[in-house]
């Protein structure tokens, strides 16, 4: 189930979003965002654990992952449904 992101992930989500259209990887990211990799491995795992992030396996090099971002308007709407069951 999505969860709602909190203000200090929301502008990286964002960030992300705008940049990637939602399909990185990791030193993709470190160079976006400009953060340590501690900050970074926290960013990423609290936007997967919130319902936004999947991680893959990169085919090309099973020891680096793909990350995809769940659209922002896909999100929203699961969001909303997930109120509205209660």
């Amino acid at each position: 189930m999505i969860r709602p992101l909190p203000s200090w992930l929301i502008k990286r989500y964002s960030v992300l979003w705008v940049k990637t259209k939602g399909k990185f990887d990791y030193d993709t990211a470190k160079k976006i965002l400009n953060d340590s990799d501690e900050v970074l491995s926290v960013v990423l795992s609290n936007i997967r654990k919130l319902g936004w992030l999947e991680v893959k396996a990169n085919p090309k090099d099973s020891r680096k992952k793909i990350y995809h971002l769940k659209p922002p308007k896909k999100a929203i709407d699961e969001i909303v449904q997930g109120f509205a069951r209660g």
